[in-house]
């Protein structure tokens, strides 16, 4: 295979959580005073960290945050989840093929190892994940756009980055694995191929995903 280890991202391409944590997140912001639409949210903070969060509100208002932003954030969010969280259609089926063929696999995330493993529970995608395949923006200094988190992913798999390929849906995802130096798959469910800039392949169904490796492994 041209790959030796394929990173996904988390929100939005393996759980369907960026409508439910964008809803609140841009309710939450507007409670405290941050008017935030839901596109707002998605254009400034879908597949960022929650330091960005922070960074942008008191760069743009001159304000902090509370100290317990996070906290409750994460509460609304995993609440949530456990009511209406459900795996992106095909996620499933892809792990399996993977795991099947003995292709390595592991997530890369800006959310917090917390907030992975809630969304894999309730979603039944904990089969498929043990903690040496999940990696968190924790676990770095800097999340994504970054490349710091997929760079750490692939040095603790043991693979070099240009065996890599990273599934992403967000553009600050994509922009954080081409400085990588990986490939990137966009999915673009959530997200016009347009603001996807730099990926190598881009696809709207996660059915797809196995075919497009296949097609990548029976051509090099």
């Amino acid at each position: 295979m041209r790959y030796d280890l394929v990173i996904f991202d988390n929100d939005g391409v393996l759980v369907d959580s960026e409508p439910i944590s964008n809803r609140l997140l841009a309710a939450y912001l507007t409670e405290l005073g941050h008017p935030t639409s839901y596109d707002d949210s998605i254009r400034d903070y879908m597949g960022s960290a929650m330091h960005r969060v922070h960074d942008l509100v008191e760069e743009r208002t001159g304000r902090r945050l509370p100290a317990d932003f996070d906290d409750v954030f994460h509460a609304r969010v995993f609440a949530a989840f456990e009511r209406e969280l459900k795996p992106v259609v095909g996620a499933m089926d892809v792990l399996e093929k993977l795991a099947a063929d003995g292709v390595p696999y592991c997530v890369a995330s800006s959310g917090s190892h917390e907030r992975i493993r809630v969304g894999h529970r309730t979603t039944g995608l904990d089969r498929w994940f043990d903690d040496e395949r999940i990696f968190s923006s924790q676990d770095v200094g800097r999340g994504k756009p970054a490349p710091d988190l997929f760079l750490y992913a692939a040095e603790r798999m043991g693979v070099a980055p240009a065996r890599c390929v990273v599934v992403e849906d967000s553009p600050l995802g994509v922009r954080a694995a081409v400085a990588a130096g990986m490939d990137v798959y966009g999915f673009t469910a959530m997200t016009p191929a347009g603001k996807l800039t730099g990926a190598a392949r881009l696809f709207d169904d996660m059915r797809e995903l196995t075919a497009l490796l296949e097609a990548d492994q029976g051509g090099n």
